[in-house]
């Protein structure tokens, strides 16, 4: 009897090649996957640059700038707007009104240019978010935007993918706040968050939302 053509270990590695063929994809778009799920996909802790330097530590913390001195429309709309060169000019025709760091923001205020800021949070086309809606009900500036009372340059820093928003959606007591905290950035949540969350959401009529059709139009 002639000897086999193949040692008998051949036939395992054989199949454990198959099978590492087989499972390379799917660990790769599992990899991917995850891949995604994580800060540098997401842009997350990454300062993004402006056309002009505005530190909100010095215009929110040391002065006391409401948030919606600039983002005007956060309350009625579902976006909450950038300051106009004018709203800058306001206070700035008075204070450093000779500065040379403020050249470039009299020069877009006199070509009557906007100033081309970079957003810091973009949504995919097919996702909805309404700012005033979300303000209107007791989610605070923070809650999403995190204490930008402490950026040098704002970063995201929060990943907003759906199983983010899904979550506040269906368990939203905790994020709560009374509205006149909204803009305060520094806001606490009391020791019995949950049940002031819940007497929250019955005075402003909070309902979990987790139908497609809450984002997705």
């Amino acid at each position: 009897m002639s000897a086999p053509l193949f040692p008998r270990w051949s036939n395992t590695a054989a199949r454990l090649t198959a099978a590492i063929v087989l499972a390379l994809p799917a660990v790769g778009v599992a990899a991917l996957m995850l891949y995604a799920r994580t800060p540098p996909a997401l842009v997350q802790d990454e300062p993004v640059m402006q056309p002009l330097e505005f530190d909100h530590r010095h215009h929110v913390k040391d002065i006391g700038i409401d948030c919606r001195f600039c983002h005007q429309t956060v309350e009625s709309a579902p976006y909450a707007g950038v300051a106009p060169t004018a709203i800058c000019m306001g206070c700035h025709a008075q204070i450093w009104n000779k500065s040379p760091l403020l050249d470039r923001v009299r020069h877009y205020y006199f070509s009557d240019t906007p100033i081309p800021w970079q957003r810091v949070y973009v949504l995919p086309d097919i996702v909805y978010f309404n700012h005033a809606i979300h303000v209107n009900k007791g989610v605070g500036c923070a809650t999403c935007h995190g204490r930008v009372d402490e950026m040098p340059a704002v970063q995201k820093v929060t990943p907003l993918t759906m199983s983010w928003c899904i979550d506040c959606h269906r368990d939203p007591y905790p994020n709560l706040r009374p509205k006149e905290e909204i803009t305060n950035l520094a806001w606490t949540p009391p020791a019995d968050a949950e049940a002031s969350g819940r007497e929250l959401a019955r005075k402003y009529d909070v309902h979990t939302r987790t139908s497609c059709s809450t984002c997705h139009r």
